[in-house]
């Protein structure tokens, strides 16, 4: 996607895009979320892969944290390869094959897991 279509879509100039990009502007959590949903991705997809100085600066560690972390359950849906999956699933259109399908992957997974 270019950066002119992608401007359009979140109803900005392609040069704003840019700053973003580059990091000469910050970009604020309704514009990330925005940006998220026009690019078909979690939020959680920006910060995959951050460097552990960059996360070490974030103000929840500089005090004690008031929210419990995410259960393993929600860092599962987080997951890129979850929503990947999901997508994929939802692209099926014959509703028996999906079924087939889901079924397929219930009984895949307690053999996959087998020591």
């Amino acid at each position: 996607m270019s950066q002119e279509h992608l401007g359009e879509a979140l109803g900005l100039t392609f040069q704003q895009v840019q700053k973003y990009e580059r990091g000469a502007n910050r970009i604020s959590a309704s514009r990330l979320f925005d940006l998220a949903r026009v690019l078909d991705v979690p939020v959680t997809f920006f910060y995959e892969e951050m460097d552990e100085e960059t996360m070490a600066a974030s103000p929840r560690h500089m005090v004690r944290a008031t929210v419990d972390p995410p259960d393993a359950a929600e860092a599962l849906m987080a997951q890129r390869e979850t929503l990947e999956l999901v997508r994929a699933y939802y692209r099926i259109v014959d509703p028996e094959v999906r079924k087939q399908v889901h079924e397929l992957a219930k009984a895949l997974g307690p053999v996959l897991t087998k020591p």
